[in-house]
């Protein structure tokens, strides 16, 4: 049980009530679609680093997690391979995203590849920015700091979440995405202070640690770390990157943007990884690895101190609840339902309807998943495969192929994906997924999928050549 003064609960309050301010007192318009969707694209430089450092990073939690139980391995599994494709993102997607003038990904699929496409990629997408597991490690906390029962824990997240989207749209999301940017590097910012003084440095993390937490592999097969390299690729396709990018003042602060949060995003992650590993030395025997920063919190640190702790967990994980929704809302509002029906001017609207249908849809994920790691895996390992080909080849004339062939690959990717992924679901060997042949699921899709798409790029330059040589 962790204990809490009256001060840490006036520190976590204060929180709550700065939010919804500054929330609510935006003023956007929400007749505006432009306005609405993509903060009337004059996003600064800083306001984009802030939002995007912010809304990338909320799996607070699970990083704990991961670092409890494989140490510094995690960093390469859940750090490097999203430093390698944030990178190729901005260097050779960003300023292409923003220059298209468009609000969404399934815009650009529907731009390239036609309506079916667009609809397809719609689909993925709102389940691929689910803001399932974040809505889960925030009741958790909340659970943890007031005693309540968790489901009551998640619907009070969501009311403080959503509350402010309805009027002020991305802007309100921005400017609530920029008070959490500083409170959520104050917090853990705070706790490494404490534990180097009250614990020791480098010497008692090494006396202290398991031989596989200071492993590069923490024990895990290359296979296994290679599914979570490819997960990076996340990056290149998460809709927050190009929400961000699209509603960025031109395309110059869109890549530095990216490159200038890669920075902060490694800081944020040595600040985390170190507490992960504190918690692993100080406190070898949690039970559940998901709860080893609350844990190292209570045990470290004084009051006052714990509560701006605690207050910059929930600063991290609510960052990226309530931006996930809204690209999850407005992924039904602007890319799903107009793609099925006609809507008139009526997208801001359906994109209001879309916050609700995303609220629900989310607690239903997390009674079916309630784990953090295993939402983020699983979704990860069936949707990106058919997003990651379709995505890039929509932003480069030179590799784009037939609707019909994009669409079959992305179609095979995740079916392939899927199946593989029930496959081993249903086929536990001591308690773990045994997958056909002991190949990841995210395999099998991805080389499908390339299979496919390699097939109508050679059709689709042979039947160019004829072009060509008739001009």
């Amino acid at each position: 049980m962790i204990s809490f003064s009256v001060f840490d609960y006036i520190i976590i309050g204060l929180y709550f009530v700065i939010v919804l301010y500054v929330g609510l007192r935006t003023k956007s318009s929400d007749k505006s679609t432009v306005d609405y969707l993509v903060a009337g694209r004059v996003l600064t430089l800083p306001a984009f680093v802030a939002t995007l450092v912010s809304t990338f990073y909320g799996g607070v939690l699970g990083v704990g997690e991961f670092t409890y139980r494989f140490g510094i391995s995690s960093w390469f599994l859940n750090a490097f391979p999203y430093y390698f494709f944030i990178v190729i993102f901005a260097f050779f997607l960003s300023r292409k995203i923003r220059k298209t003038e468009l609000f969404t990904i399934p815009d650009k699929l529907e731009q390239t590849y036609g309506k079916k496409v667009g609809l397809f990629g719609a689909i993925l997408i709102f389940f691929l920015v689910t803001p399932a597991p974040y809505l889960l490690m925030l009741g958790i906390i909340t659970q943890v700091i007031f005693g309540i029962p968790l489901f009551w824990a998640m619907i009070i997240c969501l009311l403080f979440s959503i509350v402010y989207l309805f009027k002020g749209g991305l802007l309100a999301d921005v400017r609530v995405n920029i008070v959490e940017f500083i409170i959520m590097f104050a917090g853990f910012g705070l706790i490494l202070p404490f534990c180097f003084f009250e614990l020791g440095g480098l010497d008692y993390l090494k006396t202290n640690l398991p031989t596989e937490s200071l492993s590069l592999t923490g024990g895990n097969s290359l296979q296994y770390m290679l599914v979570w390299f490819f997960i990076g690729a996340w990056a290149l396709v998460d809709p927050s990157f190009h929400q961000r990018c699209y509603a960025a003042k031109n395309g110059s602060i869109a890549k530095n943007g990216v490159l200038i949060s890669l920075i902060f995003w490694f800081i944020f992650d040595f600040l985390t990884t170190t507490a992960g590993l504190y918690a692993r030395a100080d406190l070898p025997n949690i039970d559940n690895p998901a709860m080893s920063y609350p844990l190292l919190a209570d045990k470290i640190l004084p009051p006052i101190a714990k509560g701006l702790f605690f207050t910059g967990m929930i600063a991290t994980i609510m960052s990226t609840l309530h931006s996930y929704i809204f690209i999850s809302a407005t992924t039904l509002g602007n890319d799903i339902i107009p793609r099925i029906k006609h809507t008139g001017n009526r997208l801001n609207e359906y994109s209001k309807i879309g916050i609700i249908i995303t609220s629900v849809v989310s607690i239903l994920i997390v009674i079916w998943i309630p784990s953090v790691v295993n939402i983020w895996y699983t979704v990860g390992s069936i949707i990106i495969p058919a997003l990651l080909i379709s995505i890039i080849s929509s932003y480069t004339k030179r590799f784009t192929i037939s609707p019909a062939f994009i669409l079959g690959a992305m179609i095979a990717s995740f079916s392939i994906s899927l199946i593989c992924m029930l496959y081993g679901q249903f086929n536990l060997i001591d308690g773990y997924a045994s997958y056909p042949f002991d190949i990841e699921p995210m395999y099998p899709g991805l080389f499908v999928g390339i299979i496919i798409y390699s097939i109508g790029f050679i059709i689709q330059n042979i039947n160019r050549k004829p072009e060509l040589a008739g001009t």
